[in-house]
Protein backbone atom coordinates (compact mmCIF):
# COMPACT_ATOMS: atom_id res chain seq x y z
CA UNK A 1 0.00 0.00 0.00
CA UNK A 2 1.18 3.53 -0.64
CA UNK A 3 0.83 6.50 1.69
CA UNK A 4 -1.93 7.85 -0.57
CA UNK A 5 -4.13 4.77 -0.17
CA UNK A 6 -6.83 5.14 2.47
CA UNK A 7 -7.62 1.91 4.29
CA UNK A 8 -10.28 1.13 6.85
CA UNK A 9 -10.29 -1.42 9.64
CA UNK A 10 -13.14 -2.31 11.95
CA UNK A 11 -13.33 -4.22 15.20
CA UNK A 12 -16.03 -5.60 17.43
CA UNK A 13 -16.82 -3.79 20.63
CA UNK A 14 -18.30 -4.05 24.04
CA UNK A 15 -20.87 -1.35 24.84
CA UNK A 16 -22.27 -0.06 28.11
CA UNK A 17 -24.57 2.94 27.69
CA UNK A 18 -24.29 5.30 30.65
CA UNK A 19 -24.76 8.74 29.17
CA UNK A 20 -23.59 11.07 26.42
CA UNK A 21 -19.91 10.16 26.22
CA UNK A 22 -18.49 7.20 24.33
CA UNK A 23 -15.14 5.81 25.39
CA UNK A 24 -13.11 2.83 24.40
CA UNK A 25 -10.56 1.61 21.87
CA UNK A 26 -10.74 2.24 18.13
CA UNK A 27 -7.77 -0.09 17.56
CA UNK A 28 -5.81 -2.53 19.69
CA UNK A 29 -2.15 -3.41 19.52
CA UNK A 30 -0.80 -6.90 18.97
CA UNK A 31 -4.11 -8.41 17.85
CA UNK A 32 -3.68 -10.35 14.63
CA UNK A 33 -6.63 -10.38 12.26
CA UNK A 34 -7.29 -11.73 8.78
CA UNK A 35 -7.99 -9.05 6.16
CA UNK A 36 -10.39 -10.70 3.73
CA UNK A 37 -8.73 -13.76 2.32
CA UNK A 38 -5.60 -11.81 1.43
CA UNK A 39 -3.35 -11.44 4.49
CA UNK A 40 -3.02 -11.27 8.27
CA UNK A 41 -2.44 -7.91 9.91
CA UNK A 42 -1.32 -6.65 13.31
CA UNK A 43 -1.06 -3.07 14.60
CA UNK A 44 2.11 -2.38 16.54
CA UNK A 45 2.39 -0.07 19.58
CA UNK A 46 3.14 3.50 18.51
CA UNK A 47 1.53 3.14 15.08
CA UNK A 48 -0.66 6.22 15.64
CA UNK A 49 1.88 8.37 17.51
CA UNK A 50 2.88 10.56 14.52
CA UNK A 51 -0.77 11.39 13.77
CA UNK A 52 -1.49 12.18 17.40
CA UNK A 53 1.66 14.29 17.77
CA UNK A 54 0.85 16.28 14.62
CA UNK A 55 -2.43 17.33 16.25
CA UNK A 56 -4.28 17.34 12.92
CA UNK A 57 -8.06 17.34 12.83
CA UNK A 58 -9.34 13.77 13.14
CA UNK A 59 -13.03 12.91 12.84
CA UNK A 60 -15.36 10.58 14.72
CA UNK A 61 -18.01 9.32 12.28
CA UNK A 62 -20.81 6.81 12.01
CA UNK A 63 -19.99 4.07 9.47
CA UNK A 64 -17.23 6.18 7.84
CA UNK A 65 -19.93 8.59 6.61
CA UNK A 66 -18.68 12.22 6.58
CA UNK A 67 -22.30 13.39 6.68
CA UNK A 68 -22.68 11.72 10.11
CA UNK A 69 -20.06 13.50 12.21
CA UNK A 70 -20.11 12.74 15.92
CA UNK A 71 -17.00 14.62 17.08
CA UNK A 72 -13.61 15.99 16.03
CA UNK A 73 -10.27 16.64 17.64
CA UNK A 74 -10.14 20.28 16.49
CA UNK A 75 -13.19 21.21 18.58
CA UNK A 76 -12.08 19.08 21.52
CA UNK A 77 -15.16 16.86 21.34
CA UNK A 78 -12.95 13.90 20.32
CA UNK A 79 -9.91 12.95 22.38
CA UNK A 80 -7.44 10.30 21.21
CA UNK A 81 -4.41 8.75 22.87
CA UNK A 82 -2.24 5.67 22.71
CA UNK A 83 -1.60 3.45 25.69
CA UNK A 84 -0.27 -0.06 26.06
CA UNK A 85 -3.55 -1.56 24.86
CA UNK A 86 -4.18 0.53 21.72
CA UNK A 87 -5.75 3.70 20.33
CA UNK A 88 -8.04 4.99 23.07
CA UNK A 89 -10.81 7.45 22.32
CA UNK A 90 -13.32 9.52 24.22
CA UNK A 91 -16.00 11.49 22.40
CA UNK A 92 -18.81 13.74 23.50
CA UNK A 93 -21.93 12.59 21.66
CA UNK A 94 -23.86 15.48 20.08
CA UNK A 95 -27.60 15.96 20.44
CA UNK A 96 -28.14 15.24 16.74
CA UNK A 97 -30.01 12.51 14.94
CA UNK A 98 -26.77 10.55 14.45
CA UNK A 99 -25.76 11.04 18.08
CA UNK A 100 -29.13 9.99 19.46
CA UNK A 101 -29.20 6.96 17.14
CA UNK A 102 -25.73 5.84 18.26
CA UNK A 103 -26.65 6.17 21.93
CA UNK A 104 -29.90 4.24 21.45
CA UNK A 105 -28.04 1.43 19.67
CA UNK A 106 -25.32 1.45 22.35
CA UNK A 107 -27.90 1.08 25.10
CA UNK A 108 -29.38 -1.96 23.34
CA UNK A 109 -25.99 -3.49 22.56
CA UNK A 110 -26.66 -3.35 18.83
CA UNK A 111 -23.50 -1.65 17.56
CA UNK A 112 -21.05 -3.79 15.62
CA UNK A 113 -17.69 -2.25 16.39
CA UNK A 114 -15.16 0.52 16.03
CA UNK A 115 -13.23 1.26 12.89
CA UNK A 116 -10.57 3.67 11.72
CA UNK A 117 -9.56 5.19 8.38
CA UNK A 118 -5.82 5.46 7.75
CA UNK A 119 -2.98 5.53 5.26
CA UNK A 120 0.32 3.76 5.81
CA UNK A 121 3.18 6.24 6.21
CA UNK A 122 6.35 5.84 4.14
CA UNK A 123 8.16 2.84 5.63
CA UNK A 124 5.32 2.30 8.09
CA UNK A 125 4.68 -1.36 7.33
CA UNK A 126 6.66 -4.56 7.23
CA UNK A 127 5.78 -7.86 5.61
CA UNK A 128 6.72 -11.40 6.52
CA UNK A 129 5.04 -13.66 3.98
CA UNK A 130 1.31 -12.90 4.13
CA UNK A 131 1.55 -11.13 7.52
CA UNK A 132 1.66 -7.33 7.64
CA UNK A 133 2.74 -5.30 10.65
CA UNK A 134 1.48 -1.72 10.75
CA UNK A 135 4.08 0.48 12.45
CA UNK A 136 3.34 4.08 11.34
CA UNK A 137 -0.06 5.33 10.17
CA UNK A 138 -1.72 8.59 9.21
CA UNK A 139 -5.06 8.51 11.02
CA UNK A 140 -7.95 10.34 9.32
CA UNK A 141 -10.97 9.18 11.29
CA UNK A 142 -12.42 6.75 13.77
CA UNK A 143 -15.92 5.39 13.20
CA UNK A 144 -18.61 3.62 15.10
CA UNK A 145 -19.74 0.86 12.75
CA UNK A 146 -23.01 -1.02 12.58
CA UNK A 147 -21.67 -4.49 11.81
CA UNK A 148 -18.91 -6.85 10.68
CA UNK A 149 -15.71 -5.67 12.36
CA UNK A 150 -12.21 -6.78 11.38
CA UNK A 151 -10.50 -6.41 14.77
CA UNK A 152 -12.30 -8.23 17.62
CA UNK A 153 -10.66 -6.51 20.61
CA UNK A 154 -11.85 -2.88 20.50
CA UNK A 155 -14.31 -1.52 23.03
CA UNK A 156 -16.72 1.34 23.56
CA UNK A 157 -18.71 2.53 26.54
CA UNK A 158 -21.14 5.42 27.00
CA UNK A 159 -20.54 7.95 29.79
CA UNK A 160 -22.53 10.97 30.99
CA UNK A 161 -21.30 14.36 29.70
CA UNK A 162 -21.84 16.46 26.60
CA UNK A 163 -19.70 19.41 25.58
CA UNK A 164 -19.04 20.91 22.16
CA UNK A 165 -21.13 19.67 19.23
CA UNK A 166 -18.93 19.14 16.14
CA UNK A 167 -19.33 21.24 13.01
CA UNK A 168 -20.20 19.59 9.72
CA UNK A 169 -17.46 21.50 7.91
CA UNK A 170 -15.11 18.60 8.68
CA UNK A 171 -17.17 16.44 6.35
CA UNK A 172 -15.88 18.51 3.43
CA UNK A 173 -12.27 17.90 4.53
CA UNK A 174 -12.85 14.18 4.82
CA UNK A 175 -14.43 14.00 1.37
CA UNK A 176 -11.47 15.88 -0.07
CA UNK A 177 -9.09 13.41 1.59
CA UNK A 178 -11.08 10.47 0.28
CA UNK A 179 -11.10 11.90 -3.26
CA UNK A 180 -7.37 12.66 -3.14
CA UNK A 181 -6.60 9.04 -2.27
CA UNK A 182 -8.60 7.49 -5.10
Amino acid sequence: MTAATTERRAASLEIRAKGRRLEGYAATFGTETRIGDRFDEVIMPGAFSASLTARGDILALVDHDPARVLARTRSGSLRLSEDGHGLAFSLDVPDTTAGRDVLALAERGDLGGMSFGFAVRQGGESWQGDRRELRALDLFEVSIVSAFPAYPETSIAARARLTNAPRLAIARRHLELMEATR
